[in-house]
């Protein structure tokens, strides 16, 4: 459920037309966005006023734009130029028939899996827009199994430390593939010896240390 006041409605309608046409997108781009965007809702509008906040703050206006899609497989690339080039703070809705996914920018483009419509839970917490800004990417962005939520820890950091989670479990897995095909003695040793070091530094990294964590 998106638990937002209901003071933050909208539901305004876009034209599509609007975007593919008065944005810098290239040709392509452009021609994905009329073949995998169906319709484009201006849901809500998080405000100062509208959350009742006393606090000023950088961020303004956050907008949840619910966009309705062809297909799942879309080029999200429409939707991370979207972003860039918009002023506003902006949280994407992404709609296939019965499937929903939230999807935020904030130096790339972060996509939760697709979800049940009930399934969907988004809530602005923070009594700034800033901290409201920051709650929704961490909802939406952070993998609670890959980086604890830290109140003490900015946003951008722990997201960088996400980042190079995935990566290192990547590699692990490409290392562990690796040796066991491995037939040379030495070269297996060698692979084994190295996949230990990459899980010592995962574990130093999930527990938020990331002196090691250059692999």
């Amino acid at each position: 459920m998106i638990d937002f006041p209901s003071n933050t409605a909208v539901h305004r309608k876009l034209p599509k037309e609007a975007f593919y046409k008065h944005l810098p997108l290239t040709p392509t781009l452009k021609g994905k966005f009329v073949s995998d965007v169906e319709s484009v809702f201006l849901e809500n509008s998080l405000t100062m006023e509208s959350l009742n906040l006393g606090a000023e703050s950088e961020v303004k206006e956050i907008l949840l734009l619910r966009i309705s899609l062809k297909k799942p497989d879309f080029d999200a690339k429409i939707i991370e130029e979207i972003a860039r080039q918009n002023s506003h703070e902006l949280i994407f809705l992404l709609a296939h028939e019965d499937r929903r996914q939230l999807a935020v920018y904030y130096g790339k483009l972060y996509r939760t899996q697709w979800m049940t419509e009930d399934s969907v839970t988004l809530t602005p917490q923070g009594f700034t827009l800033d901290e409201v800004w920051d709650s929704l990417i961490e909802q939406i962005a952070l993998q609670e199994e890959r980086v604890t939520p830290s109140g003490d820890t900015p946003i951008g950091e722990r997201l960088a430390l996400q980042d190079k989670i995935l990566k290192l479990e990547q590699q692990i897995a490409r290392t562990e593939a690796a040796a066991w095909k491995e037939r040379q003695p030495k070269k297996r040793f060698a692979l084994y010896a190295q996949l230990q070091d990459y899980k010592r530094n995962l574990e130093t990294m999930k527990h938020g240390q990331t002196q090691n964590a250059d692999a």
